[in-house]
């Protein structure tokens, strides 16, 4: 290196510190000292020091062939910057991008670079800088990259405020046609809805229009990429956004001629007919209500409104309900669309709009007698409606119009009446002279239809090759990972393919070590093992990386240490829940094992997915143990102790332990004649319920009458807390949600009543901290063994009034199966349903939703037994409960289906009370169904 070249290095060189590059970076500017002359080095060394605003000038100087020469070591840079995302290297990462964007002399490769993802931090400030170094190529070259980087973007993606910059200034400044990609137009609605932050960022003039719609009249762009905006994902989001209003500058567009008005009306409904996002769909709605349309023009779409009212969220839905009803009003719509409409909105769940389309028949049959036998037929839709007190309005609309419908009109509205509540059906056949069926007097006493009763599901045989066994763990990986990124929408890893990957590894070990390191090492190479940081949270399915990564030297196991009465492994951390203890000991003990002792198998596999363990499959393998000399963990014994399903013990299984010889086959023997662990009692908590911190929700708890369980032999500490004193005493950050809790049911799968005690505050988190998936363990505990007591059925009270559908479904699948398993105490679930409501745990109408769940899914006796504990509680309240008139009327509809007769406490008081209002007239009706007589 040498002359002006080396000079110039030279000078930039002594301007710029490496005391911060790492090692790989110093490794990539010492080979571009060997192979590039001083003017080309001069701009890694730019790099090296972030100083990206030297580059243009560094680069004027270089021919392409200097440029191309760059290249290859900009490309070794940003390799090694890969992992380094911290804010020391941001400065180099800028420079990095501006240099290769100048150095690369092809358009394509340019565009490349630009849109790579290890470079995807660009700064809108970088814009200059960028159009420096890329500003002596031809206006095609840079109209070439302008549509290139803007085609690398997708929609739906994250767009760069900096390259939506660049793309808009070098389309400008080649005058090549406008990208029209899903991304452009989406950044384009985004720029120009915040002025003031992107015209100072992107320097634009301080004389520059500063109102949208000035904006908006200057825009080269306008009258591409507007009719675009509707066909966008995205968009609508944005429309509401910014300083501005976008419906109120599009309409004054329209009003001036700039855009087409019919082609907005018509994107707007086009839009809205698609469906989508409640936020993305609101932006287009303000656009067609900022536009304003005429009734003519809402005439002529009057077919796209119609369509808009079956499935349109409801706010659409409602607005096209409003402007139909309005052409209706001024007889521009025929009976047949009015019928049409009718259908399309009674099947709808948003009382709201149901109500509102009832008072639109009501009126038409009012302004002209002669639509009434329209009217009634379509009022007829609403007596199937699952809300009583809509059934009870279309059947008012009904009688008040019957007389002007005429007679044939009759027979239909029959047929209908039969899907009306059990209460009204009197009502109805005295008006239409007809009799109506009597769903519980008919056919003798009823019968909920519950769901078979779940058997226990085998296992999968053992993995038999040590490439099933890599094959499991990678999945296992990567569920977890998987689980990270959308734990709303990923099931996690369920317990079964946990187990099974954890023997696998044993099992292999003890066959085939080396085999195994070889198979796993592709999954340890896609997953790398995250050293001690890995321990920070509770133990959980991705722990099982450990295991792995020890048998592949990635780590170093930890030995045993004495706890207790055997030598139990202790994981790294004081906050970990007593599962999550459990689980990192039997984790740590394998790890040891596998490289010192491998064992032939694991005693704690489970032989059902739901976690239990057969005696007799227990017993053959601590007989096979014996057999080649092969000493039990004592983790993994304790853990098949807790999974022994001592209820499924016959006489061949104990007489088999009997000659069992060692200490372990000793205890096994005693646990199963024992029959397992005495545990405590648990009791509902006699404290009064108390606010937590920052949430303010309060906790109904259960909790064990004394510390300890008997247990027929000694376990680990470890194991051993799991069996007594429970942990947390109310708080709630003491068992938060993990996804180690989807193990916890297994590790317990015959004592379900303490996992559910564990889980209680993730159960009530679903209600009043609206926490997703927290639900998700209910249908196992109802499957599992074990008594279902006062911690299960208050989960199952929390759950019901969870915030997300899914969990709701999950709480409903439960309460199904504990009713046709015999397992459910209706009244203990009532009463712990109505303390949650009072708590403000749970929400009346969530819970109202799941019940009428269980009711579709053929479930009103057990729904009303339910229900004729919670009321009393609820009706005695000193504060009215919301939403309670719904749950009258649900029990009046489930008492009139399956025949249920007899007082229930409150009710009576409630009925004879004065006034009109809902609750009372909601508990008349139940009053009058609970009184009726059989034979009525």
């Amino acid at each position: 290196m040498s002359g002006a070249g080396g000079a110039l290095a030279r000078l930039v060189r002594g301007r710029t510190r490496t005391e911060h590059l790492t090692d790989g970076e110093r490794e990539v500017l010492a080979a571009a000292e060997r192979e590039l002359d001083g003017d080309a080095y001069a701009v890694l060394l730019a790099v090296a020091g972030g100083e990206h605003r030297r580059l243009p000038d560094l680069m004027a100087a270089l021919s392409d062939g200097q440029r191309r020469s760059c290249v290859p070591h900009l490309k070794a840079w940003r390799t090694r910057l890969r992992e380094e995302w911290g804010y020391q290297a941001r400065p180099r990462r800028r420079a990095l991008v501006i240099a290769g964007a100048g150095c690369h002399t092809g358009a394509a490769a340019a565009a490349q670079w630009l849109g790579h993802t290890d470079l995807s931090l660009v700064e809108p400030a970088d814009t200059p800088c960028l159009l420096a170094v890329l500003g002596d190529r031809s206006a095609h070259w840079q109209g070439d990259v302008a549509h290139r980087v803007a085609g690398r973007r997708q929609a739906d993606s994250e767009w760069g405020w900096g390259h939506y910059a660049l793309v808009e200034a070098l389309v400008l400044r080649s005058g090549c046609a406008v990208p029209t990609g899903g991304a452009f137009v989406q950044e384009w609605v985004r720029n120009r809805s915040w002025p003031s932050r992107f015209q100072h960022r992107s320097g634009a003039p301080d004389g520059a229009p500063r109102s949208l719609l000035e904006r908006l009249r200057a825009d080269p762009f306008l009258d591409v990429l507007a009719p675009l905006m509707f066909e966008v994902e995205g968009v609508g989001a944005l429309l509401t956004e910014g300083t501005d209003s976008w419906p109120q500058a599009l309409a004054a567009l329209a009003a001036e001629g700039r855009l087409e008005r019919s082609a907005l009306l018509d994107g707007c409904l086009s839009r809205l007919l698609r469906g989508g996002r409640p936020a993305e769909l609101r932006g287009f709605l303000s656009v067609l209500n900022g536009l304003a349309p005429t009734d003519d023009e809402y005439a002529a779409r009057a077919t796209t409104l119609l369509r808009l009212l079956p499935d349109a969220p409801s706010t659409v839905a409602a607005h096209a309900q409003e402007r139909l009803a309005a052409l209706d009003a001024d007889g521009r719509l025929d009976d047949e669309r009015l019928v049409q409409a009718s259908r399309a909105v009674l099947f709808r769940t948003e009382k709201k709009l149901v109500r509102a389309q009832l008072s639109w028949l009501d009126a038409a049959a009012r302004r002209d007698r002669g639509r009434a036998g329209a009217v009634v037929l379509a009022a007829a839709d609403a007596l199937g409606h699952e809300d009583t007190v809509l059934q009870e309005r279309a059947l008012n609309l009904i009688a008040r119009h019957l007389k002007h419908a005429g007679d044939a009109a009759r027979p239909e509205l029959a047929r209908a009446a039969e899907a009306l509540s059990p209460a009204l059906r009197p009502r109805a056949a005295e008006l239409l002279g007809v009799e109506l069926p009597d769903d519980g007097a008919a056919g003798g006493p009823w019968e909920d239809v519950l769901p078979p009763v779940p058997e226990p599901v085998p296992v999968a045989p053992p993995l038999a090759t040590a490439a099933e066994v890599a094959e499991e763990v990678g999945a296992v990986m990567a569920a977890v990972r998987a689980a990270e990124f959308r734990p709303a929408t990923t099931p996690g890893v369920d317990a079964a393919a946990f187990e099974r990957a954890l023997d696998g590894l044993v099992r292999h070990a003890h066959r085939d070590r080396d085999g195994l390191v070889r198979a796993l090492e592709p999954v340890i190479r896609d997953h790398p093992w995250n050293g001690r940081h890995a321990w920070w949270g509770d133990p959980g399915p991705g722990h099982l990386h450990y295991v792995a990564a020890v048998l592949c030297g990635e780590e170093s196991p930890l030995p045993p240490s004495v706890s207790g009465a055997h030598a139990v492994p202790h994981p790294r951390g004081r906050d970990f829940t007593p599962f999550g203890e459990v689980l990192g000991a039997r984790l740590l003990e394998a790890a040891w094992r596998v490289l010192n002792d491998p064992p032939p198998f694991l005693l704690a596999a489970p032989t059902t997915a739901d976690g239990r363990i057969d005696p007799a499959e227990l017993v053959a393998r601590l007989a096979e143990y014996e057999r080649t000399g092969a000493v039990p963990g004592p983790c993994d014994l304790d853990q098949a102790l807790l999974r022994l399903d001592v209820s499924a013990a016959g006489p061949d299984a104990l007489a088999a332990a009997g000659r069992l010889e060692d200490e372990a086959g000793r205890r096994v023997r005693v646990w199963l004649e024992a029959g397992g662990p005495s545990l405590p009692e648990p009791v509902r908590d006699a404290r009064p319920t108390h606010r937590i911190h920052g949430y303010g929700s309060p906790v109904v708890r259960v909790r064990l009458s004394s510390a300890a369980a008997a247990l027929p032999c000694p376990l680990g500490t470890a194991f051993q807390r799991l069996l007594g004193v429970y942990v947390a005493d109310g708080k709630r950050d003491e068992t938060s949600w993990n996804p180690g809790s989807r193990l916890w049911p297994s590790v317990l799968p015959v004592h379900r009543e303490l996992v559910a005690l564990h889980l209680q505050p993730t159960f009530a988190a679903t209600g009043d901290e609206e926490l997703r998936g927290g639900a998700a363990l209910m249908p196992a505990l109802a499957e599992a063994g074990g008594a279902a007591g006062p911690a299960v059925h208050l989960g199952l009270a929390h759950t019901l009034g969870a915030r997300h559908p899914e969990d709701r479904t999950a709480a409903v699948d439960a309460l199904l199966v504990l009713a046709a398993r015999g397992d459910l105490e209706a009244a203990r679930l009532g009463r712990d349903v109505a303390e949650t409501v009072a708590a403000g745990t749970v929400k009346p109408n969530r819970l109202l939703e799941s019940l009428r769940e269980a009711v579709r899914a053929g479930a009103p006796a057990t729904v009303f037994a339910v229900l004729a504990a919670a009321l009393p509680g609820m009706l005695a309240a000193p504060e009215p409960v919301r939403g309670l008139p719904d749950l009258l009327a649900l029990a009046a509809e489930c008492a009139g289906t399956c025949g249920a007769r007899g007082p229930v406490g409150g009710v009576a008081q409630a009925a004879a009370r004065g006034g009109s209002g809902r609750l009372v007239k909601e508990a008349r009706r139940l009053r009058d169904v609970l009184g009726a007589s059989v034979a009525a």
